[in-house]
């Protein structure tokens, strides 16, 4: 074996023995596991009118967007999309990517100048996280959610961007996005709020902060909307310069056309039936008590994540396995996907499980504890 592959080899033996070993499961489309990963929690992924919006998409456009969105790319569905968006969040415009991850990475890339800080909450998303990386710009992080420390960080910057999620994903406690935006104001800062885990679950997940022109709003398309995608909303000179530099942007190839037509149809599903965020709070919430009950490490959720601590990232892992076996899918977060080194359990509310399902299925995660 050449040396390189005897050193992936390595490394893949050490993370055998810290029980941080990953495996791909494939899923059948009729899957009859009960689903408390996934991230569809308004059930809208299959809902009919989500479906024949894209299958008339399909069939009228194709299976692809053909190129990039500056060459073939963008359609009349993309525009609609960027225009419908930008109305239910609250900015002036928006810009939509294939994926959140490349929203994040490229709008953390636009923000930064030669002077500038990027101060990031410690529990950031990886895509963010890559994006102060990539970016080159130095980074420092303030203490999960202290807007007091973020104060104390930002007193020694002259230009910062400050970055954190709206609903975290992997608690699923909601940030004190008012008290951080005034701490940034003061220190004439940006304000950079990643909602993928909060647009469409959580009634003004960004605090009423979306049209300021010191803030900036990036989402996913993948999580509450059932489909695929990302976008950054925030002032017209902010799309504009995403268009005319942005790589992420530039050089991928854009959303396809029925994904589009999709989450268009799944947003105003979103949109016009507060019921559905209603009932998911009541999942999440009862999640919570009978968890807590139950004598587990839990975070009151503010969305649709409920994480449970679990006592190794074998037991993790031996947790989520046993789940699985007794017909029931959860989330099984470890280092290095962890922010602070501890295990969990993630389950994720999914309003389209039918509601005695969803509470059997909760039953069985109690029992399958290790």
């Amino acid at each position: 074996m050449s040396d390189w592959l005897a050193t992936l080899a390595r490394k893949a033996e050490l993370r055998d023995k810290a029980g941080l070993r990953r495996e791909l499961r494939p899923r059948p489309a009729a899957d009859p596991v009960v689903d408390l990963a996934g991230n569809d929690y308004l059930g809208l992924a299959r809902h009919p009118e989500v479906l024949a919006a894209a299958g008339e998409a399909l069939a009228e456009y194709g299976l692809g967007a053909t190129g990039s969105r500056l060459v073939r790319g963008t359609t009349e569905l993309h525009a609609e999309l960027e225009r419908e968006l930008a109305a239910w969040i609250g900015t002036a415009e928006a810009l939509v990517y294939s994926s959140g991850y490349l929203a994040n990475l490229g709008v953390v890339r636009a923000l930064v100048t030669p002077q500038t800080v990027l101060v990031a909450d410690e529990h950031v998303h990886a895509s963010l996280i890559d994006g102060c990386r990539l970016s080159g710009a130095r980074t420092v992080t303030y203490r999960h959610g202290d807007p007091g420390h973020l104060a104390s960080v930002l007193r020694d910057t002259k230009r910062a961007v400050v970055l954190t999620e709206s609903v975290f994903s992997v608690d699923g406690d909601l940030a004190p996005l008012r008290d951080l935006h005034q701490v940034a104001r003061e220190q004439h800062a940006l304000l950079l709020v990643d909602d993928a885990h909060g647009l469409g679950v959580v009634e003004d997940s960004t605090a009423g902060l979306a049209g300021a022109d010191d803030v900036v709003i990036t989402a996913t398309l993948s999580k509450a909307l059932g489909g695929a995608g990302g976008v950054v909303a925030g002032p017209s000179a902010l799309v504009r310069h995403l268009i005319d530099t942005g790589r992420t942007f530039i050089f991928d190839t854009a959303l396809p056309p029925s994904v589009a037509a999709g989450v268009r149809a799944a947003a105003r599903i979103a949109i016009t039936s507060p019921e559905l965020r209603v009932e998911l709070r009541s999942r999440s919430l009862y999640a919570y008590r009978r968890l807590a009950d139950a004598g587990f490490r839990v975070r009151p959720p503010a969305g649709g994540v409920v994480s449970v601590e679990a006592p190794s990232a074998d037991q993790a892992a031996a947790w989520a396995a046993a789940c699985l076996r007794s017909g029931v899918a959860v989330g099984c977060f470890r280092p290095p996907s962890t922010p602070d080194h501890v295990s969990r359990l993630r389950l994720t509310v999914n309003v389209g499980v039918p509601r005695a399902a969803f509470e059997q299925a909760l039953e069985k995660v109690v029992e399958a504890a290790p």
